[in-house]
Parts: structure tokens; C-alpha cells; sequence
């Protein structure tokens, strides 16, 4: 059994990734879900179809590289972390369709939780108390969803997120259970003591009976019972995308910093075996928890990253593929005075305002479609920015570097940009699938397909390294434009709710 088959289960898609023990990939196959939209600021998915195309993707996989189940020493799993499903233990099926991390229905109910319960939320779980962790999701389905509260009571109702879900499915129920970096998502688990918390399900309205068991994040949890094309695999490595990215990335030291742009932006640096409580509107979070040793990390999350060039093909119709924007977006010298916060679903670190909405501030007659297209791009990168000079403040430590990954790193010109405003660095590894390749390596621990990390450390090498090419300056001044554009975006907010 020479494989790991990771499954990389994302908002948008879902992913199979074969790794060799040398970390290379043998095989990839990806299938894209719906994004079903009922209401304003209303984001779900359909469990079933997640599914069926995370099983589909992994058969897929293994027939492309000619390989069966035999041939797969185990399966991890890394998946999209907030987002909440609950199903009915006895027939299995979603009693609602999954609410994704990005809605925004229980912003209101956010607030009054807030108003008195925040710096206790904040203390146990080093969350803000927000819409985007699964806490207040689970409290809607118990309370809106049809006899989802009596199911609950009665025991016949089970809450998980997408890696639990996925689990469940394919052990066929023998196992109820996630992961502490998944856990730690959720609103509801103490961060310090690692467990369940009762004055915070207290507070959420939840029954202790809904919750899955928490394990560590590199174990055997059990085996695969269905589909039958991966009966047998041993079910191994559990955790977050972003902290199986920051794995991946081999941030094994306390310090090391990566950031994913996926959907959304992802910035986290280990912070070692000891939490730290941020002072600038960061999340502290569980990193992994291997061999009874548990690592945290330092988090800022970017709500809508790569999805602005989703929302550009989709909504705007500027572009047929998201490939497209590079050129686009380099067709014109810059952005034309063009700046675009992209709060689609209001704004995550260091702002954390639910209500603030998006602005593209600065148009004139001259401005086209590129315009945009190019202040798009360039919002990812400002956001990024935000987001490392919170964590320097918080950590104390002078980054020399940022590690990327994500889809979005395939465009050369983002990551010039990104290094142009970090004026650091921002080294894109070989592989970029990093959070497909740190569930696998977690995977591999447990089992010993891998020894140790440091045998992990002997990964390829950098593929590009993009060094600043703007004047520090320039940098300044264009951060300091953006931030007005931000200011602008919150008090557009602030002005409708009066």
C-alpha cells in the first residue's frame, strides 16, 4: 500500500488527491457543488450532493492512476470548517440543507448573543461571536426546522460539520465524530480544556446529545464501509482546510505563517502549544492535535477572497473563466483609482463587522471593465495585508516570509502584488495543494507511512519566490487608500441599520 488519498472538501468543490510518499501527486480529480442562495445573505449546500461527488472524485482518482482500494495504505480528510449539517441518526438523511460558513441569517441573533456572552465566548474558544462559526447555525436549524429540536431530544438528530458528515457516511454510522482543529469552529468547545462546553451550549441553546465525539487529528478512526470501491481504507487524518494547509505548508515551528486563498483568505502562524489572546480582532484556534500534543495557531479569515473573481464570471459576466482575470486585469497600468471591498458577506478579521456590505469606490467615466477586474485582485491582496500587520502586533514577531497556497496562487501577478504591499517575500510552494498534502501527511503519521515530521521536512522546494518591487512608500500610501475604502464599506452599514 504505497498511497495516501486525500479528500479536500471545499465550499465550492470537492477534491481526491493521491499522494506517493515522496509527497507527489499521482492523481486529481474535482467536482464543483451548487451554491444555493434562498434568501439575502443566505448561503447553503446540499449534504448529499457533497456527497456523492466527494465519493465520486475519490473512485474517479484511483481509476485514473490505475489503482484500487488495496493500494491506499489510508484516506484523510480536510475539509471547509464552520459550515453545519444535521441529519437524522436512523435514517441518515439531512433534516436541512448545510449552512455555509459565508451565511449570514443568524447575524442578529450573533449580536445579541454578543452583547453579553462576548468576552466569555472569546475567553473559552478564542472566537468573536460571529455568524460565521456553527454555533448559531445549529440553534437555527433546532429552532426553525421542523421537529429538528424533538429529534434532537429524542436523540435521532446528530450535528456535525462537513468532516463528521463525510465520516458518518462512510463508515455507514459506526462513527459520530471530528476532529479538535474542526471542533474548535464551532462556538462551542473550550479551547483550554479541550472539551465540549457546557455553559456555552448553555448559551446556544444546544443538547450535549447532537455533538460528535472529538478525537485527535491524526489517528485511525476507523474503516471505510461504502462505497464499496473503498471498502477497507483505513480512515486516518482529520482536520480544518486551514489548518491542514498550514500543515501542509510544514509551519511545524512556532512563528511560521501561511496563507490560502481559496473562496475565502486564510492567514494562520503556529503559535506553539500555548494559546495567545489577540489583542487586534484575530482568532486564536486549535492547530492540530497530534500524539495527545495539541498546537494552536494565530487566525485572521477573509470572508470573500477568490470568490470576488467567482462573483466577476458569474454576476458581473466580465470574464468567462476565472482564469481570464490575470489578463484582463493586466491589460490596464493599474487600477485607475478603482478600490473594491468585496464584503459580500460582511467582513471577517481584524474588522469583524457583520453588517458591512461591498463598495467599488472611485469610478469616473475612464473606468472599465478592467479597472475592476484589476481592483478585484488587488482587494485580495490588501485584505492579506491587514491581516499580517494584525498578526505581527499580536505575535511580536517580524514575519521574513509568507507561505501561499490555494488556487489563486496560480496568478503570478496577484502574488507580485501581494509581496508589493507585505513588502516581504511570498514564497508559492511546488506542490500548492498543501491542504490536500497536510490531511495526507496527518494521515500518513498515524499510520506510520511517514515516521516523523521531520522526515516530512525533506519536501520539494520553493517553486517561486516574489520579492517587493514597490517602493515602501507606494506601498503605504496605496494601504492607506484602501483603508478608507474599508471605512466607507462599514459606514454605508452603519448608516442602513439607522
Amino acid at each position: 500500500m504505497s498511497y495516501i488519498l486525500a479528500l479536500d472538501q471545499g465550499t465550492t468543490s470537492s477534491r481526491a488527491i493521491i499522494f506517493d510518499r515522496n509527497s507527489q501527486i499521482i492523481s486529481v480529480e474535482q467536482s464543483e457543488h451548487a451554491q444555493i442562495f434562498p434568501n439575502s445573505g443566505w448561503v447553503e449546500h446540499n449534504p448529499q450532493e457533497i456527497w456523492e461527488n466527494q465519493t465520486n472524485t475519490a473512485i474517479a482518482a484511483l481509476n485514473k492512476a490505475n489503482l484500487t482500494a488495496k493500494d491506499v495504505a489510508a484516506i484523510s480528510i480536510a475539509n471547509q470548517r464552520e459550515t453545519t449539517v444535521c441529519w437524522n441518526r436512523k435514517t441518515g438523511e439531512p433534516i436541512y440543507n448545510a449552512i455555509v460558513w459565508q451565511d449570514r441569517r443568524t447575524s442578529a441573533y450573533c449580536d445579541e448573543i454578543r452583547e453579553n456572552h462576548a468576552e466569555l465566548i472569546r475567553e473559552k474558544t478564542g472566537l468573536e461571536t460571529d455568524a460565521y462559526f456553527s454555533a448559531s447555525k445549529l440553534n437555527w436549524i433546532l429552532e426553525n426546522v421542523e421537529n429538528a429540536r424533538r429529534e434532537a431530544e429524542n436523540g435521532d438528530l446528530l450535528f456535525g460539520t462537513i468532516d463528521s458528515w463525510l465520516v458518518w457516511k462512510f463508515t455507514f454510522g459506526k462513527a459520530h465524530i471530528t476532529d479538535v482543529s474542526n471542533a474548535s469552529r464551532t462556538m462551542l468547545f473550550n479551547i483550554e480544556t479541550l472539551r465540549w462546553d457546557d455553559e456555552l451550549l448553555k448559551i446556544f441553546d444546544i443538547p450535549r446529545e447532537v455533538l460528535p465525539k472529538v478525537c485527535s487529528s491524526s489517528e485511525i478512526y476507523g474503516e471505510i464501509e461504502t462505497p464499496n470501491e473503498l471498502k477497507g481504507i483505513k480512515i486516518a487524518g482529520i482536520a480544518g482546510d486551514q489548518q491542514a494547509a498550514l500543515f501542509g505548508q510544514l509551519c511545524l515551528e512556532q512563528g511560521r505563517t501561511k496563507s490560502t486563498y481559496g473562496t475565502g483568505c486564510f492567514m494562520l502562524q503556529n503559535i506553539g502549544t500555548k494559546t495567545v489572546k489577540s489583542e487586534n480582532n484575530l482568532l486564536t484556534t486549535v492547530a492540530w492535535q497530534i500524539g495527545g500534543e495539541t498546537e494552536y495557531a494565530l487566525e485572521g479569515s477573509v470572508f470573500i477572497g477568490g470568490a470576488v473573481v467567482q462573483w466577476l464570471r458569474d454576476a458581473l459576466e466580465i470574464i468567462q473563466n476565472s482564469n481570464d482575470v490575470e489578463a484582463l486585469a493586466n491589460s490596464v497600468s493599474d487600477n485607475g483609482g478603482v478600490y473594491f471591498v468585496p464584503a459580500f458577506a460582511g467582513l471577517g478579521a481584524p474588522h469583524w463587522n457583520q453588517d458591512a456590505r461591498g463598495l467599488i469606490i472611485g469610478l469616473t467615466r475612464g473606468t472599465g471593465k478592467a479597472h475592476i477586474a484589476r481592483a478585484a485582485l488587488e482587494s485580495i491582496g490588501y485584505q492579506t495585508a491587514e491581516l499580517l500587520d494584525a498578526m505581527q502586533k499580536d505575535s511580536g514577531i517580524a514575519l521574513t516570509e509568507l507561505r501561499v497556497d490555494g488556487g489563486a496562487t496560480e496568478n503570478d501577478s496577484l502574488l507580485q502584488f501581494q509581496a508589493d504591499v507585505l513588502q516581504i517575500p511570498v514564497v508559492r510552494p511546488q506542490i500548492t495543494e498543501t491542504t490536500a498534502l497536510g490531511a495526507a501527511y496527518l494521515a500518513g503519521l498515524a499510520i506510520g507511512f511517514w515516521q516523523s515530521k521531520d522526515e516530512l521536512k525533506s519536501r520539494p522546494p520553493a517553486d517561486k519566490i516574489f520579492v517587493p518591487q514597490m517602493p515602501p512608500e507606494k506601498a503605504f500610501e496605496l494601504m492607506a487608500k484602501w483603508k478608507k475604502a474599508v471605512e466607507c464599506a462599514k459606514n454605508w452599514a452603519s448608516d442602513e441599520r439607522q
